[in-house]
């Protein structure tokens, strides 16, 4: 009887089991299973211990010779949006398709799960929108915080887009949580990137008496293009958001002054605005963007008036 399963299971760690099953009796694989030797990854696969717990080699023998794609958290973390929890991976079938799962793989029956796939290093994949909304609709293996941030980064490196989003939104009235997420792709569809912008654009900018801003204006100054992160154009003011971690070097203060100074040669005022000013003191911040908005349109009116 063979004593070691590492030279059946070779490089790759793991095997299917009729293939394992032509080398050795169902007895021997019993045994290894019992002593910890081997590991029943998924019905009909098997695989080394330490294999079994490396995520990416777990969705990797799952998906293989399968029409099965990662889906959910693992597709989050395949498409580099999040860090995959500790726990089994996540993959999605057809319907008709068998839903059997096992310790370390979780499966979803999803329509057009495969035939909507997309491929990061040779595995079929969800779409980064579809992977959201489905790690939406189940808390308990990632908080919505993270799924939220997820959303955010996708739609700033483009990986999908709101309308994307919206698109998928429309296809579960039934999901859990939806009017909150509705709400987060509404503000990502604004122009808002980051939580602080969403902060910022519910909290600040949005309150009863503020005057109207955009998000994400593009400006374009001494031959350089920019984007505010909010813009009035009646008073020709912007509003930058400066994160808990931003613009704290002496080289790029120097570059946000070097910045403010072009894009005031368009005749953009910019008021800047801390993560700790807007989080902690948003009337403040209300009143200074009034003050100076009610200064703006003075000029700009006695200007005219001249």
């Amino acid at each position: 009887m063979a004593h070691d399963p590492q030279p059946l299971l070779g490089e790759t760690g793991w095997i299917a089991g009729p293939e394992l099953l032509s080398c050795v009796s169902r007895s021997t694989v019993r045994n290894w299973i019992a002593a910890g030797r081997l590991v029943r990854l998924a019905p009909g696969l098997f695989a080394l211990p330490a294999v079994a717990r490396e995520w990416r080699v777990r969705v990797a023998a799952t998906l293989d010779g399968r029409e099965a794609v990662a889906s959910h958290v693992t597709a989050l973390a395949l498409w580099d949006l999040v860090t995959h929890p500790p726990g089994a991976v996540h993959v999605s079938v057809e319907p008709g398709r068998s839903g059997r799962g096992s310790p370390g793989v979780v499966v979803h029956r999803a329509a057009g799960a495969w035939a909507d796939r997309r491929r990061i290093d040779g595995l079929a994949v969800s779409s980064v929108e579809r992977a959201v909304v489905d790690t939406w609709a189940v808390p308990s293996v990632l908080p919505r915080s993270q799924v939220r941030a997820a959303a955010i980064t996708a739609v700033r490196r483009r990986s999908c887009s709101p309308r994307d989003l919206r698109l998928e939104l429309a296809g579960r009235p039934q999901l859990r949580g939806r009017p909150e997420l509705t709400r987060l792709v509404e503000l990502l569809a604004d122009g808002c990137q980051s939580e602080l912008e969403i902060w910022g654009c519910l909290h600040v900018l949005r309150a009863p008496g503020m005057p109207t801003f955009v998000q994400q204006r593009r400006v374009t100054a001494g031959g350089r293009s920019f984007v505010l992160d909010a813009a009035c154009e009646e008073s020709m003011l912007a509003v930058e958001m400066d994160g808990s971690a931003w613009h704290g070097s002496r080289a790029q203060r120097e570059a946000d002054i070097e910045r403010d100074a072009l894009v005031a040669t368009a005749g953009w005022q910019t008021l800047r605005l801390s993560y700790a000013r807007m989080t902690r003191s948003p009337e403040a911040c209300r009143r200074d963007i009034l003050g100076v908005h009610a200064a703006r349109l003075r000029l700009l009116r006695a200007r005219v008036v001249r």
